[in-house]
């Protein structure tokens, strides 16, 4: 084989590791927006066996608002009002949820009751840069998680603002579990919320909810990185019609997320 063939191949599979996903980092595959739940966008078309073909690990909700989502291992849970946690349906539906496959780029060990603005600033010490997206998985035993789930809304659907008002919150004390979820930049605002966006799921994956409080008693974060996001948007009757550019977007995530 002459040198220029050789150059020539060489060539062809640098750019083919320059462009392989593993080599740009992960990609999240999210369906709609946080600012069509904030609308009132409480009905998608996109199923739970459709949202498994593009990752293992992510979090959501149901339609009609209905719970919590979480995805770990390949398996989706919906979380209900009462704090308990089921295997979902393929054929459920989601108007909102982020997947990604996870694969760990590096670890944390907590050791010691750390409360959550500590734990986020650790991880956060950890990071390459803000500004990509992380995943972020916290197995372990935890002194105290406080959680709330929304309830099934019923049409003309209210605001997200004003459905998360009438949340159910539950608190599991001493309980082993994990945290999953992911750190979004602070420019995807609206599009996902920025910041740290978690749900819990316990050991026994009978319980879990959204994170509005946390406290770890020992655990290991692992955390995968994503440089891709990839935004399905949904054609329903009601994202078509949906005013997306409303005023103060980041102080109703606030209030719908439980930050007040």
């Amino acid at each position: 084989m002459t040198g220029s063939r050789l150059r020539h191949l060489a060539d062809w599979a640098a750019r083919i590791v320059e462009h392989h996903p593993a080599r740009r980092g992960g990609e999240v595959f999210q369906s709609s927006t946080i600012g069509a739940l904030l609308d009132g966008v409480y009905d998608g078309d996109l199923t739970v066996a459709e949202l498994l073909r593009h990752g293992d690990f992510g979090l959501g909700t149901f339609n009609r608002l209905d719970g919590e989502m979480v995805i770990i291992d390949g398996t989706c849970y919906h979380l209900r009002s009462d704090g308990s946690a089921v295997e979902a349906a393929l054929s459920e539906r989601t108007p909102f949820a982020a997947v990604t496959r996870f694969h760990t780029a590096h670890t944390l060990d907590i050791d010691g009751d750390t409360a959550r603005d500590d734990l986020l600033d650790r991880i956060d010490d950890t990071l390459q840069s803000t500004n990509l997206i992380y995943a972020v998985r916290v197995d372990g035993r935890f002194a105290a998680v406080r959680t709330r789930t929304v309830r099934a809304q019923t049409p003309p659907y209210p605001p997200l603002t004003e459905a998360s008002d009438d949340q159910a919150e539950q608190v599991f004390d001493d309980v082993g579990g994990v945290l999953i979820g992911f750190r979004t930049p602070a420019f995807e605002q609206g599009i996902s919320v920025a910041g740290y966006h978690l749900h819990f799921l316990d050991d026994t994956r009978s319980r879990g909810g959204h994170v509005l409080d946390v406290t770890v008693h020992a655990g290991r974060v692992a955390i995968s990185t994503a440089s891709e996001l990839h935004l399905r948007l949904p054609t329903t009757t009601g994202f078509l019609a949906a005013h997306l550019t409303g005023e103060d977007i980041a102080g109703r995530i606030r209030h719908a997320e439980g930050g007040g």
